[in-house]
């Protein structure tokens, strides 16, 4: 068997839906963030054991999550409240995991982005990998926003994919959440201007280090927001996700935008200019 970790922080609307995803585990631990609603009585109602701890950012939430908590098993599947995880990714995991080679620890999957009923095959940008499934003391997080997962072993890929609701809890709601996600990002896009761009890694064989590198070339072009909305809009095909599509790309070019701008506010301040 497998144990579930699920990160929560006043998710009483989405918990249900993702506890049930998961009822074939019998260690489901939902790691909560001292929420002010019904989250934590649902998990326990729901048969889940709570854990808490005071959020920071999320690769540390993560990494708490891995080390101070008990499991049963050795291997650990991570979901965020507002996934689900479908029955044909459950009987993947459970056929794949009893015959996983002593070497791999980190299993990588992609998730399905519903938005009006319509799942953004092309404007999400899929596919993205997220390496979700944890060999238990071999994994670990890093990235405050948007998580790397790493492991001391080998990386493996799974066919089947999580079901994502980014907009389960409204418009306002993803709104604000990527609101406080552009400040993280612009505070990292500030470092990653820094660092040393390699272009041999947007030809590299591992999805997740092409994705990473892609994401430092970008983060150096002029007029960024309009290009990814073009990026996902035209070059991805966006434009066949029919107007789910085309709101969803207005919606990550203005994220874009929210994080220039709040990079140029970052570096005014540390240049003692008034903002």
């Amino acid at each position: 068997m497998i144990s579930v970790l699920i990160l929560t922080k006043n998710e009483e609307e989405n918990l249900p839906r993702a506890l049930s995803s998961v009822a074939w585990s019998d260690d489901v631990v939902v790691f909560d963030s001292f929420s002010t609603d019904r989250t934590v009585e649902l998990a326990r109602n729901l048969g889940a054991r709570v854990e808490q701890r005071t959020f920071d950012d999320y690769a540390a939430q993560r990494n708490a999550a891995l080390t101070t908590v008990s499991y049963r098993y050795p291997w650990v599947l991570m979901l965020d409240a507002d996934e689900c995880v479908p029955k044909e990714l459950a009987d993947e995991v459970r056929a794949v995991l009893p015959a996983a080679p002593p070497d791999v620890s980190l299993y990588r999957m992609r998730r399905r982005d519903m938005f009006l009923g319509h799942w953004l095959r092309r404007s999400s940008g899929y596919p993205t990998w997220f390496g979700r499934l944890l060999r238990v003391g071999h994994a670990w997080v890093e990235r405050e926003i948007n998580e790397e997962y790493h492991s001391d072993g080998k990386a493996a890929f799974l066919n089947e994919h999580l079901i994502h609701f980014p907009f389960s809890r409204g418009l306002s709601h993803w709104f604000d959440r990527h609101n406080q996600y552009s400040t993280m990002e612009a505070l990292a896009l500030r470092d990653t201007a820094r660092s040393n761009f390699r272009f041999p890694n947007l030809l590299a064989r591992d999805p997740v280090l092409r994705r990473k590198a892609l994401k430092q070339l970008g983060y150096r072009l002029p007029g960024r927001p309009a290009l990814v909305f073009a990026y996902l809009y035209f070059v991805r095909l966006g434009c066949f996700d029919g107007k789910p599509g085309l709101l969803f790309c207005t919606m990550r070019s203005i994220y874009e935008y929210m994080i220039d701008i709040k990079v140029r506010e970052l570096n005014r301040r540390q240049a003692g200019l008034p903002v």
